[in-house]
């Protein structure tokens, strides 16, 4: 598939260099940044095609079939009607939106033009997450009961400033938050909790630095999440059931499945990623656009927006307006 890249910061970045360690099929055509200068020197640096120093001009080039968005969160769905618009299908970076009333419009949308579009929420097809949904609906550890994730990283100067910016859509929930949420619906089931209690922690740019949530899900189950951009927290992810357990070290990266059974049998399940775990969902992409699809049936619709719904509930519960209202 030949992709355009909008945008040529540091996830783009990751997004290019993986293109470029995967097989023939994928092929970076085009890429687009504000000025000339940073486009040029992105396609230089990743060997793409062509560069453009405007996105409308990039989503017109014929030889681009999909569009990789790497734009600030606040711009994602002006960027995403644009790409459909112009008959691109699309990976958009998550947050796939800042609301899921856009989101549910972004759907319509590319259904409506016959195109693909997914979120970027790369870890769903991580081979080791995807193993551990396969114990847990197998009943190797039970029902699950409690599981828990943290994850927090600092950050300094202007990535600080960045991540922070309201007027981007920053904040650590968005930016970060969103993986705990995505792999708690995993382990759930798919299930949307019923219910929330949070503590947080907004700071000078008006925006949440710190959250822990409590989250309530059907059956009596629950989880906690824990995020964080100002702390460094290991990603430590643990899922409890009622005959064992599967902890990972790194949730966000993983490779690695710790199980233990109540009756003291443990194993370690290793399936490492092949590159840097941005080339599955590549694929998937490639996969349903081959297949006729306008979403996918791994990381569905319905996940995309019922976490975009969660995000939206708990920021309303802090007091946050969405740029949409």
């Amino acid at each position: 598939m030949k992709w355009g890249i909008l945008a040529t910061g540091t996830i783009a970045a990751k997004f290019a260099d993986t293109v470029n360690q995967m097989e023939k099929e994928q092929v970076l055509a085009a890429c687009a940044s504000r000025t000339m200068e940073k486009a040029e020197a992105f396609r230089e640096r990743f060997g793409i095609a062509r560069a453009y120093d405007s996105y409308e001009a990039m989503v017109r080039d014929p030889e681009v079939e999909a569009v990789y968005i790497a734009t600030p969160n606040n711009l994602h769905y002006e960027n995403c009607v644009m790409c459909l618009e112009a008959g691109k299908h699309v990976l958009c970076e998550k947050p796939f939106t800042t609301a899921r009333e856009e989101g549910e419009k972004l759907f319509a949308l590319a259904e409506e033009k016959g195109l693909f579009i997914m979120e970027a929420f790369w870890i769903r097809f991580l081979p080791a997450l995807q193993k551990m949904q396969e114990l847990i609906h197998s009943g190797m550890i039970g029902d699950v009961v409690w599981a828990r994730s943290d994850y927090g990283f600092v950050a300094k100067g202007a990535r600080k400033d960045r991540k922070f910016d309201s007027a981007l859509a920053g904040g650590a929930l968005l930016d970060i938050g969103i993986y705990n949420l995505g792999f708690m619906r995993m382990v759930m089931g798919d299930a949307q909790p019923e219910s929330f209690d949070s503590q947080y922690h907004i700071n000078e740019y008006g925006t949440d630095d710190f959250s822990t949530i409590l989250l309530r899900y059907p059956g009596g189950r629950s989880a906690c999440v824990t995020t964080s951009i100002g702390m460094d927290m290991p990603r430590r992810a643990v899922v409890y059931g009622t005959k064992g357990s599967i902890c990972l070290d790194d949730f966000q990266h993983a490779e690695k499945l710790h199980v233990k059974l109540a009756d003291g049998t443990e194993d370690t399940i290793e399936l490492p990623e092949e590159i840097n775990g941005f080339e599955y969902q590549i694929r998937e992409a490639e996969r349903c656009v081959k297949a006729g699809m306008t979403t996918s049936d791994v990381l569905k619709k319905s996940d995309t927006l019922e976490i975009l719904e969660l995000m939206d509930q708990i920021r309303k519960s802090w007091g946050m307006r969405f740029a949409c209202e």
